[in-house]
């Protein structure tokens, strides 16, 4: 399907590394379907956690740029993302994600679905969507606010603010946090620890603890809704060209 992501099955572990180093693991529409398609096939194959990883200095960078001016100019979200952030929400086995580096836009939206997340020191999160004239996605004006609570969240969704590995943890984002060279060790570490467990019984705990789903993919699609409404913004084309001026 692409091959800026690897998907390899060990054991009862599924590890998917994002593997774009040269664009920091900016998400292209191809990415985005090979990583829907290593989630929502990991309960057909004996798959008892997933482990999501990037690259060393960089997790995930948000969408491709290109991918993203192209979004800009439509009015419309690419719906291979959307596909993604509802495998994401609907994942029936544990997600486990290890973090180096930059985690931007979806890099860090996308660990709300985690169930544990390892971070390096040199780990940096930021979701510049208020700033671009966009709103927030992934379900993460619902998720984020349950985990940091509202000045938190706040703070990182709406004023753009970048959180350190320290600030991560101290907020509930991740786990824990290790030097950058531990990350995949410790995550895999984590994800074997899970896939060992009974599976039966942990199914059954996360889906209480996760409450219900069709909730939070309600709350994707009503931000894909105004996330597309932001795009066609005068705000957001604004931004956008000011952005890109800045990238030339």
């Amino acid at each position: 399907m692409t091959d800026h992501v690897i998907v390899h099955d060990d054991r009862a572990v599924r590890i998917v590394r994002m593997n774009r180093p040269d664009k920091k693991n900016a998400l292209t529409g191809a990415m985005y379907q090979a990583l829907t398609h290593a989630i929502a096939s990991a309960a057909d194959q004996r798959v008892r956690c997933l482990a999501i990883m990037g690259v060393p200095g960089a997790f995930c960078a948000g969408n491709d740029l290109q991918d993203f001016l192209a979004a800009a100019q439509s009015g419309r979200l690419d719906r291979h993302a959307v596909q993604f952030l509802h495998a994401l929400a609907r994942s029936a086995v544990p997600l486990v994600a290890g973090v180096q580096g930059a985690a931007i836009g979806v890099g860090t939206t996308m660990l709300l679905h985690c169930d544990y997340v390892v971070a390096g020191t040199d780990a940096r999160f930021s979701t510049p969507f208020v700033k671009l004239g966009l709103v927030p996605e992934a379900a993460s004006s619902l998720l984020a606010p349950r985990l940091m609570g509202h000045r938190h969240a706040f703070a990182t969704l709406v004023m753009g603010r970048e959180l350190d590995a320290t600030a991560a943890l101290g907020c509930g984002l991740i786990n824990a946090t290790v030097v950058p060279q531990q990350v995949d060790a410790e995550a895999l570490k984590a994800a074997y620890e899970i896939a060992a467990l009974p599976p039966e019984a942990v199914a059954a705990s996360r889906r209480l603890m996760r409450g219900s789903l069709d909730e939070v993919v309600a709350r994707i699609d009503q931000e894909v809704i105004l996330f597309d409404e932001r795009l066609r913004s005068a705000e957001a084309r604004a931004a956008f060209e000011a952005f890109f001026a800045r990238k030339r």
